[in-house]
């Protein structure tokens, strides 16, 4: 079977995957608008192709804090990959490693930390945080992260509590039987764990800008807030001293309504003026919906969905191809509209209507 397109991959995943766990990782809070409208408002960006610029040489590589890394996309995080291929995060890490790209690493994830570094010593790996209530914890996590040599802390800001995602609640949650959240081992054993592997209500609600500040007081790793969508948001992120800002509604699996993300990505990056790097999820399918988030403001982008869906294709080797068919078609795009190297990608290369 030859997938030539993220969009094959998802084909080969939804038919092969149990429904249970399909719909986990399909599923889109409520009424699904703002999952299914991350992917078509790219639609209504259309390009603007320079010609006749030589293009012999096309140079996909840009650095994320500094990280060069072979073209810009990096594996959001995601969780429990352990229900799309039996090694789950370990495959996802070696498929980014071997593709020069950023993997932020869940605290959801069917492997722990220590066994994800040991699957890819060498890659470039950032750890995603949710803050639970109990904080020492998350404080424990933290300092293993550290140790372990992870570049970046992402913090999860947009989950005070879980959206409602009607499919989970039809199939019972029957995906959670087969899985274990590893970095939770002893945490919560005397608990009830009904809530994706954790006790109901885990993730601390009374989440603030202060614990920016109590975080940055356990690390000197960069923190990038994911999850902000407004400039409000994004200016309170640049007074409170963090590195950068994933702009992301969470694959509209939490308030559905919101804006897609790459309509809020202009207000996002106008609002920071260039003092941190801004980054992009929700919505990624080809190379032309990376190059039209880069021209409109964002360094990198990141991919959730299609990241599992490479990995039920043929785990590690499977998701290896599907970033393969990302990048190949993002130099494509590049070729075709005038662009060289990533610096050439801007604004001018973009036209939309009001989204």
């Amino acid at each position: 079977m030859t997938l030539i397109c993220v969009s094959d991959f998802e084909a080969y995943a939804k038919k092969h995957l149990p429904k249970p766990i399909w719909d986990y990782f399909a599923a889109g809070a409520d009424e699904c608008y703002t999952r299914d409208d991350n992917l078509m408002v790219y639609k209504r960006i259309y390009l603007r192709p320079r010609v006749l610029r030589d293009m012999s040489v096309i140079d996909p590589r840009t650095t994320i804090l500094g990280s060069e890394i072979d073209f810009p996309v990096g594996i959001a995080p995601t969780g429990f990959h352990g229900l799309a291929c039996p090694d789950g995060e370990q495959s996802t890490a070696q498929a980014a490693e071997a593709m020069n790209t950023c993997y932020i690493a869940s605290t959801y994830s069917t492997f722990s930390v220590e066994e994800i570094v040991a699957a890819a010593p060498t890659g470039l790996r950032w750890f995603q945080l949710y803050l639970h209530r109990k904080r020492t914890f998350s404080e424990q996590l933290v300092q293993r992260v550290n140790a372990l040599g992870f570049q970046a802390l992402v913090l999860t800001v947009d989950v005070p509590y879980t959206g409602k995602r009607r499919n989970d609640i039809r199939n019972n949650y029957q995906f959670l039987k087969s899985i274990q959240v590893k970095n939770f081992e002893g945490a919560f054993e005397d608990e009830d764990q009904t809530e994706y592997g954790l006790p109901p209500g885990s993730i601390d609600p009374s989440i603030n800008w202060n614990d920016i500040t109590w975080l940055q007081s356990l690390t000197q790793l960069p923190i990038i807030i994911k999850g902000i969508l407004t400039k409000e948001d994004a200016e309170l992120a640049v007074r409170h001293g963090v590195q950068g800002i994933i702009v992301s509604n969470h694959g509209g699996r939490q308030l559905d309504g919101v804006l897609p993300t790459i309509a809020a990505l202009v207000e996002v990056t106008t609002a920071v003026q260039g003092k941190i790097e801004v980054y992009l999820d929700g919505g990624i399918r080809t190379g032309n919906d990376v190059l039209k988030a880069l021209a409109l403001g964002a360094k990198c982008v990141f991919i959730g969905r299609p990241t599992v869906w490479g990995l039920a294709y043929k785990g590690k080797e499977g998701l290896q191809e599907l970033l393969k068919i990302l990048k190949d078609e993002f130099c494509l795009s590049m070729a075709l509209t005038g662009c060289k190297n990533v610096s050439e990608i801007g604004r001018h290369l973009v036209q939309y209507s009001k989204l």
